[in-house]
C-alpha cells in the first residue's frame, strides 16, 4: 500500500514543489494552504505523515499538534523559517517527530520522509526491499543483514544507519544530519554517536564490505558504490 502524505503550507509554490517530488516517489499526495483546511485533511484523508508549515494562515501547525494530539499513526514533519533550538524543543513537546528548516533541499525532505516512514509503527512495506552488494544482503522488511547466509547482528540504530546509507548511495551526509535522521530529533547526544556506530558497522561487516562506509574527510560519511575486483 503506497503512503499518503499530507503537505500543508500557505505558499503555493511550495506546496506544489513539495507534491510534485514526493509523487515521484511514488507517495499519494493532498495539499492543504492554511491550518483549518490542513487539520480536515488530516482527519478525513488519514495521512501517514502531514508536513506542516509552522506559520499557517486560521491554524498553525504548532496548534494542528495540540488539536490531534499524540496520534501513533500519524507522523509529523514540521516546516519552519526559523533556525531556533526553542522552537525545535517546542514542536518535540506537541509531538512532531522531525522539524526541517526554510530554505532546504529537497532530497533533505524525501530523504527524512522515508526514514519517516521506516520509524512510524504503522507502516508495512508492501514487499522486502533489499540490498545486495555480492554476498551481503540488507533486507528492510525482517531488518535483517546477512552475509553469505550467516546473519550479522545490529543493534537497531545500527540498521537504520546503514540501511539510509546504502539506500543513499553516493550521497554524503553530515554527522548532523545522520542524528536527526536516525536518531531522531528528540536526541541531544554529541555527533561522536555517529563515529562511534560507523566504526561498529565497519567491524561487523568485516572486510572487504567495511570499505562500503566511506569518510568524508570535515563532512560526515556516505556508502559507496564496491568494486570487489579491485
Amino acid at each position: 500500500m503506497q503512503a499518503k502524505i499530507l503537505v500543508a503550507d500557505d505558499e503555493k509554490s511550495m506546496t506544489k514543489i513539495l507534491s510534485y517530488a514526493l509523487q515521484r516517489e511514488g507517495f499519494l499526495v493532498k495539499v492543504a494552504h492554511d491550518g483549518e483546511e490542513a487539520y480536515e485533511q488530516i482527519m478525513h484523508y488519514q495521512p501517514n505523515i502531514a508536513i506542516l508549515d509552522v506559520m499557517m494562515p486560521k491554524m498553525s501547525g504548532y496548534d494542528i499538534c495540540k488539536k490531534i494530539g499524540s496520534q501513533k499513526n500519524l507522523g509529523i514533519i514540521l516546516l519552519t523559517a526559523k533556525n531556533d533550538i526553542v522552537d525545535k524543543v517546542v514542536g518535540m513537546e506537541l509531538g512532531a517527530d522531525d522539524y526541517i528548516t526554510k530554505p532546504f533541499d529537497i532530497r533533505e525532505v524525501l530523504v527524512r520522509v522515508k526514514s519517516l516512514l521506516r520509524r512510524l509503527p504503522f507502516h508495512q512495506p508492501n514487499s522486502s526491499e533489499t540490498h545486495s552488494i555480492s554476498d551481503l544482503t540488507i533486507d528492510k522488511s525482517s531488518r535483517k543483514v546477512s552475509l553469505k547466509g550467516n546473519t550479522i547482528t545490529l543493534t537497531q540504530k545500527e540498521f537504520d544507519l546503514l540501511f539510509l546509507l546504502i539506500d543513499n548511495i553516493e550521497r554524503v551526509f553530515t554527522r548532523e544530519e545522520l542524528l536527526d535522521l536516525v536518531w531522531g530529533i528528540e536526541y541531544f547526544g554529541g555527533t561522536r554517536t555517529v563515529d562511534i556506530h560507523i566504526r561498529r558497522l565497519r567491524q561487523k561487516l568485516g572486510k572487504p564490505y567495511d570499505k562500503l562506509l566511506k569518510t568524508s574527510h570535515g563532512v560526515g560519511y556516505k556508502a559507496v558504490q564496491l568494486d570487489l575486483e579491485a
